[in-house]
């Protein structure tokens, strides 16, 4: 068997909230249908923290050299695409995740009542129990930027299990 290690990445992601209305999304579940935020693809904060982390935790480049904002092939994709793409890289090269851990940081909406969800969605490209997701929310009891509501950010921890 060969000897494997358990490596750690962070992912960090925040996006304003949308002019026009849009969906917004966050850990792949459709929260609202006009409180999107802006962004190339359909802009989950959620996603692109995690695919950050996955990714970072193997030393591969950020999301945004795999899905170039300018490219118009991405342009609105969801992001659990971006979040399966970043375990795919990881698991060509024999690794695995293990768990993730995250934050959101939004004056609004509520996001705990969507957990079991994102949880869910999140397993199923991630390719573990729902159980080794983390999904926590917190103010940023209303200062900068976030606790006016002008947008939502998002922080995540991966371990990944990677041969030596």
């Amino acid at each position: 068997m060969n000897a494997c290690v358990t490596l750690c990445g962070f992912g960090y992601d925040i996006h304003r909230f949308a002019v026009e209305p849009r969906p917004l999304y966050l850990g792949g579940v459709r929260i609202s249908e006009k409180d999107g935020l802006d962004g190339h693809s359909d802009a989950d904060v959620l996603c692109h923290a995690v695919a950050d982390a996955v990714l970072g935790a193997a030393g591969l480049p950020d999301i945004g050299y795999w899905f170039p904002p300018g490219d118009a092939g991405c342009a609105g994709i969801s992001s659990l695409l971006i979040v399966a793409k970043a375990v795919e890289l990881v698991e060509e090269q024999g690794g695995r995740v293990v768990n993730i851990d995250s934050s959101l940081i939004a004056e609004a909406p509520k996001i705990m009542p969507h957990v079991p969800e994102m949880k869910e969605a999140l397993s199923a490209v991630l390719h573990v129990p729902a159980r080794r997701i983390g999904i926590k929310a917190t103010t940023n009891e209303k200062l900068g930027a976030l606790g006016r509501r002008e947008g939502i950010a998002a922080m995540a921890v991966a371990s990944v299990l990677m041969p030596e």
